[in-house]
């Protein structure tokens, strides 16, 4: 399960916020028979290699993430499922935000800096290359400013400091003045140096702007190799979205039927914390393995295990059913939004998606499951008397949500997710093989079998419904438009991944996939001059909205509320 990058527009999703439906919960669990204990000898055996530390956390593009997917074709294999149209491997490539690319120089009076370490563009500035003699402190139309980054002592000894809104505020009203660049350095040796941003939410400004580090920038001032006064400077700055390369993997059991039910997890994990997701506290000093073994070696073994009872159960014959692993989850869905898209999946054949994402933690006490996406079909509430005395359900009708179930459930598919909860260790190198409750994640496998052998007898296609995003938190703006936005769309505007029925966005007629360009008299290039729009809007209020859609531009007019 993944969390979002820290950033305004992202955090809502940090926490499922859940409501909670009370059904009875056995005392005890009934004794093991023979076979389930083979079900459970399985899932360790799967769960453990998955979290050992040989495929190192099992990192979207990494050597591990490979051994682990050809691990997984190897169970499929042995269980004798066919891939999916001729082969196992469905890989992507996808823009992981920005990169600071090997030609960036940073020069201060002849004094080279090292990049990222001693100074670094910010993810928002242009792509040029500018000289210019200067004097310090003096801010001149036409010339490459200066700037101190902090006002005083305590706004750079501040950890909150958004420091990155402030250069990107100061950035935008020197390009309106005239400024052909920007260098921003730290004036007092802040405790919290400011870092490179590869996810940032700020659009690109017509400038060059840099940042130097305290040292850097009094060695260059001290040294100043040019024999002039006043600070020569030279940039080069050139940064390019980071593309990486991750793989999926289908398997398929064809048994000729009209619609198809797709069962998934993702096998991917956070390496050692590279990509900045972990939650241990020294993540980048420590480079620990992060072992995901709940998170999510548990939904993976649980899906084999799945993909093992429709192989073996001849009855269930009535559709055909796709197991799919995806990658790249953890970064933000990017495996199931491609597996979607690129192989056009088809909602009016495909029945519904079942989503295992974390179900290896169940608890003794109080079993408590959560299960997702119920209000994305009526046939779910049969679902959930099925839980049956096993489970306390906890009840989330949303169809989106921090998984995989989401991109299906944007495609017009009905969905159910499995979860039972986070844990100390979430995110952690400590979620290890070893703290896995076995007995319980069988329990939630025997429950989805229900599920799945009951739907296989009805062999019916369920209704799909459209839910309220209940997953997205408190905004901090008066309205929103109810739209899950596309953070990885960096085409200009803002891309509408989803849109949330009886709200302002889909009363005016919006569909996912639509690029909103303008608000009211507000242009949107990008997610902070979207939220800058919303902050101008009080509830209420009639303006119009700008989008694309296939291309060709359309104006609708919305009324915006909460």
């Amino acid at each position: 399960m993944y969390l979002c990058n820290s950033s305004t527009a992202m955090t809502s999703l940090r926490t499922i916020i859940l409501a909670s439906v009370a059904i009875p919960v056995c005392s005890t669990l009934k004794a093991q028979s023979k076979t389930d204990n083979q079900v459970t000898e399985r899932l360790r055996a799967d769960i453990s290699y998955l979290a050992s530390d040989d495929l190192e956390g099992r990192r979207t593009g990494s050597a591990g993430e490979l051994k682990a997917a050809e691990y997984i074709e190897k169970r499929y294999q042995q269980m004798h499922i066919p891939p999916y149209k001729g082969g196992y491997f469905f890989p992507f490539r996808f823009t992981y935000g920005k990169e600071i690319a090997s030609d960036t120089r940073i020069n201060i009076n002849n004094v080279n800096m090292v990049v990222p370490a001693e100074a670094f563009p910010l993810p928002f500035s242009a792509n040029r290359h500018v000289t210019e003699h200067i004097l310090p402190d003096i801010l001149e139309q036409e010339s490459i400013w200066l700037m101190a980054l902090y006002a005083d002592a305590e706004e750079a000894e501040n950890p909150h400091y958004d420091w990155e809104k402030a250069i990107f505020d100061r950035a935008r009203d020197a390009a309106s003045k005239g400024a052909k660049g920007i260098v921003f350095y730290d004036n007092i040796g802040t405790k919290y140096p400011p870092q490179f941003s590869r996810h940032s939410d700020y659009e690109t400004v017509s400038i060059p702007v840099v940042f130097v580090s305290h040292k850097a920038w009094q060695r260059a001032v001290t040294e100043n190799r040019t024999g002039k006064a006043g600070v020569y400077t030279n940039l080069n700055v050139s940064i390019s979205k980071a593309e990486r390369m991750g793989s999926n993997l289908a398997a398929y059991i064809d048994n000729g039927a009209k619609y198809t039910v797709v069962l998934g997890a993702h096998y991917d994990h956070l390496g050692y914390g590279e990509d900045h997701n972990s939650l241990h506290a020294n993540a980048d000093k420590d480079h620990l393995i992060h072992h995901g073994a709940d998170d999510n070696a548990s939904g993976t073994a649980a899906l084999l295990e799945m993909a093992a009872r429709i192989k073996a159960n001849r009855k269930l014959h009535n559709y055909n059913y796709m197991f799919v692993n995806f990658s790249g989850e953890e970064l933000g869905l990017y495996g199931s939004k491609a597996y979607v898209k690129t192989e056009g999946l088809d909602s009016n054949r495909i029945a519904y998606m079942i989503n295992m994402d974390m179900v290896g933690r169940l608890n003794d006490s109080t079993h408590a499951l959560t299960l997702g996406g119920v209000g994305t079909s009526p046939s779910w509430s049969r679902a959930v008397d099925m839980a049956g005395n096993d489970f306390k359900l906890v009840i989330d009708s949303a169809g989106m949500g921090p998984s995989d179930h989401t991109s299906f459930y944007n495609a017009g598919i009905p969905v159910l997710f499995f979860f039972t909860g986070t844990h100390k260790d979430y995110h952690k190198p400590t979620d290890v093989a070893d703290k896995i409750n076995y007995n319980g994640e069988l329990m939630v496998l025997n429950y989805i079998t229900r599920i799945v052998t009951e739907m296989d007898q009805k062999n019916v296609k369920p209704h799909y419904t459209m839910t309220r995003n209940t997953t997205m938190g408190k905004t901090r703006f008066k309205v929103s438009l109810g739209i899950m936005p596309d953070y990885t769309f960096d085409g200009g505007g803002v891309r509408a991944d989803g849109v949330s029925d009886n709200r302002p966005a889909a009363k005016a007629g919006m569909k996912a996939g639509d690029v909103i360009t303008q608000l009211g008299e507000h242009k949107i290039s990008g997610m902070q001059t979207y939220m800058e729009a919303l902050g101008k809007f009080s509830p209420g209020q009639k303006t119009e909205v700008h989008i694309l859609r296939d291309g060709k531009e359309m104006v609708m007019p919305i009324e915006l509320n909460k």
